[in-house]
């Protein structure tokens, strides 16, 4: 069975004294928590104390983003052994943000992926349509390449390492969600097509979140889908009451469908 996993993307939002007190606030109501990975990841600035407040709890802290040199003359860059060194054990990759503001292309996200592996963090890669591209019937294209690319040259043993987040672009920051139908329609794609790529057992083991407008409203219905395990949230995220109730989704549900 698929451990939920949570993440918490925190985006361009909190100064470092209001990280460390989001973050404070997070490690006392999710205390009892252990059926579920927790991840916060706050902006490059907080990394460090939030990672310092988290240590000895179920929470653990990713980066944002990375670049997929070890070091150089990158100015305004962070590599990922820098960010292991910062605290992070996961890094978020291939964020529609990344690949619509600042052009990130499919070739570009995936030597990030294959640096973020060597550094020993897990990779959370992000794919998904724009709602052009959805209206044209462009949905299981748009991710066959994404994904393919994304993960050339990625080994079985890589992929225990490796987290999948589809995240509509049309859902994302909008409001706006894609149905838990929708969104189990393209998670079970998505699992369908790692097994072709890879085997039935990589497959059923690769966990796939959903990402776009989660809230603690609709976190129940989407958990409730078989190959659903769990979220990438934004705006709740940076509210400690919305978050704990989103990590808090009721279990029995997912549980009983992820066993089917």
């Amino acid at each position: 069975m698929r451990k939920p996993l949570i993440a918490g993307n925190w985006k361009l939002h909190k100064t470092i004294g209001e990280a460390k007190d989001l973050a404070r606030q997070l490690c006392t109501k999710l205390v009892d928590v252990h059926n579920t990975d927790i991840v916060l990841a706050p902006p490059f600035t907080a990394i460090t104390a939030v990672a310092e407040i988290c240590t000895g709890t179920a929470i653990k802290v990713a980066g944002q983003n990375c670049y997929p040199e070890p070091q150089g003359a990158f100015t305004g860059e962070v590599s990922a052994p820098q960010l292991k060194d910062a605290g992070c054990a996961y890094v978020i990759l291939g964020h529609s943000e990344r690949r619509q503001i600042f052009a990130e292309d499919d070739t570009f996200i995936n030597a990030k992926v294959h640096a973020v592996l060597q550094a020993d963090m897990q990779a959370i890669l992000c794919v998904g349509e724009t709602l052009e591209q959805r209206e044209r019937g462009d949905l299981f294209e748009v991710l066959n390449i994404q994904i393919q690319n994304g993960l050339n040259k990625t080994s079985a043993t890589q992929m225990e390492h490796l987290v999948i987040a589809y995240e509509p672009i049309w859902a994302i920051g909008t409001g706006k969600t894609a149905s838990s139908e929708d969104a189990a329609e393209v998670h079970a794609y998505i699992r369908g097509l790692l097994q072709g790529m890879y085997s039935p057992a990589i497959a059923q083991n690769t966990r796939i979140i959903y990402g776009g407008s989660v809230k603690p409203d609709n976190i129940s219905a989407l958990m409730a889908q078989a190959d659903i395990d769990g979220a990438l949230v934004g705006g709740a995220s940076l509210n400690a009451v919305d978050f704990s109730a989103i990590v808090n989704f009721p279990r029995s549900i997912h549980m009983a469908d992820s066993a089917r």
